[in-house]
């Protein structure tokens, strides 16, 4: 697994709205973007590994599907979400 669940509850409960919120937009894109970054290293050290790419790209894409529906529900949140994780450089 990309990362261990220490690190997972902490992700969780930085970018929670409310107590117990594990499931939201905010969570879930902090978490996969915390995977991509980990698969990233993973590639830099395993150029070949081409199996993983796939999965990387589906998380992308997943990711990308959750910032346009945050930004057009809640553009602010998507505004102050984009910043916290350091995208769109």
């Amino acid at each position: 697994m990309a990362f261990e669940a220490a690190e997972k509850t902490e992700i969780i409960n930085k970018f929670a709205t409310k107590e117990g919120d594990s499931g939201s937009v905010r969570v879930q894109v902090a978490l996969i973007t915390h995977r991509l970054n980990y698969l990233l290293d993973h590639f830099k050290t395993n150029p070949k590994d081409h199996h993983s790419r796939r999965g990387l790209l589906k998380m992308v894409g997943r990711r990308k599907r959750l910032l346009e529906y945050l930004k057009k529900n809640n553009l602010q949140g998507y505004r102050d979400l984009i910043a916290e994780l350091g995208l769109r450089k």
